[in-house]
């Protein structure tokens, strides 16, 4: 399947490319379209086709549990390269950042004898709302947060200066968020529980990179495998009003984060998901990879733009990106990042741009130019 046609017009995925190039394409995790991944070049696929979900049951409610909070109970899951609408899982010990990386685990022991690369898509929907964690992880950071908005805010600060991270005489911007005292105790508990909740999800997260990264150990194939972690977005100031019975956290409850913790969470940037700001765009991109990284622990700070993924792995791979005259193709975009793993720097041949929802920016070397709903902001 992986060197069949995409669905998609004039365009070539990374599946397909990586599947003409001679690998093994797996994807597991969120989609948010509207295609099959079979159909577009990937071997296998399971997870989340649609938006975002009930993390315990994005389905329909199972005898002896509560009803699971959720948008719609009809979200597009595909298992086995079928589509379930809705899919209830069958087991109680369903979590949409386990089972994900579970399914991933297996393929690489089914293909493991494989005299193949392959490339492995794995695309968790945590922390995305609804907060939703096991237990004995939130109990783990219980009371974590109750210094409120701001002291936790400069802390992570601090500790980004000490990381290396930022510069060390960046000087935070005017919060965003309501001040922690004009809180009422049970206004600040909850909130408290919010960021708790938060912190369960992504502690759940790294464990299961945990788990997928010993499994590479196991299978010999850590070192000479490329491992990069990103994020689509900063964090989010959407609140979707569901919050349905019991506790924040559990399956029967949605709840979002809000603008007061993302504005934490995006430390030291302004705004949030949606925005051209840096504070909607700008995540880390973690590269790992012993047999390739020439100076490891490097920090690079080379904007770059998730269409430049297609470019590096082209390079990778070895693979000549066919020419219009050879497949009516919309041109390749983006740059290789490659010469960043290896030491070296990348200079773009143009400005990059984008678009989405209200907000679009143009940005060329460090200069930045952001428009949101029709008004332009610096």
């Amino acid at each position: 399947m992986g060197s069949e046609p995409a669905e998609i017009e004039n365009a070539m995925t990374l599946g397909e490319m990586l599947g003409m190039a001679g690998y093994r394409t797996l994807w597991s995790g969120k989609h948010h379209g509207t295609q099959n991944p079979v159909t577009l070049g990937f071997d296998r696929y399971y997870g989340l086709r649609d938006g975002a979900s009930n993390h315990f049951n994005p389905g329909l409610q199972r005898p002896g549990e509560g009803k699971p909070a959720q948008k719609r109970d009809n979200r597009a899951w595909i298992k086995e390269g079928q589509l379930h609408q809705p899919y209830t899982p069958e087991f109680a010990d369903f979590y949409t950042t386990d089972y994900f990386t579970d399914y991933a685990l297996e393929w690489l022991e089914e293909f493991k004898n494989e005299d193949k690369p392959f490339f492995l898509y794995l695309a968790y929907t945590a922390p995305h709302d609804p907060l939703m964690a096991w237990p004995e992880h939130i109990t783990k950071y219980e009371g974590k947060y109750m210094e409120g908005y701001e002291a936790v805010r400069r802390e992570r600060l601090q500790r980004q200066k000490a990381m290396g991270l930022v510069d060390d005489e960046l000087q935070l911007p005017e919060p965003q968020h309501t001040n922690w005292e004009d809180l009422s105790e049970a206004e600040k508990e909850k909130e408290d529980l919010k960021m708790v909740v938060y912190a369960a999800m992504i502690d759940r997260m790294d464990q299961n990179v945990g788990r997928l990264i010993q499994k590479l150990k196991d299978l010999g194939e850590l070192k000479n495998t490329l491992i990069l972690f990103a994020s689509d977005n900063g964090a989010s100031a959407e609140v979707v009003d569901l919050e349905g019975s019991g506790a924040i956290g559990t399956m029967t409850r949605w709840t979002s984060l809000g603008a007061d913790w993302a504005n934490v969470s995006n430390t030291p940037l302004r705004f949030f998901k949606n925005y051209s700001h840096e504070g909607g765009i700008r995540t880390p991109l973690i590269a790992f990879w012993p047999a390739g990284i020439e100076e490891k622990g490097r920090i690079s700070n080379t904007p770059l733009h998730f269409i430049d993924f297609m470019p590096t792995f082209v390079e990778l791979a070895g693979f000549t990106y066919p020419h219009e005259d050879q497949k009516p193709l919309i041109p390749m975009q983006g740059e290789s990042f490659l010469p960043i793993l290896k030491g070296g720097q990348v200079e773009r041949g143009k400005p990059i741009y984008w678009q989405w929802a209200k907000g679009k920016a143009v940005r060329e070397g460090d200069w930045k130019l952001v428009s949101w709903n029709g008004s332009y902001i610096i």
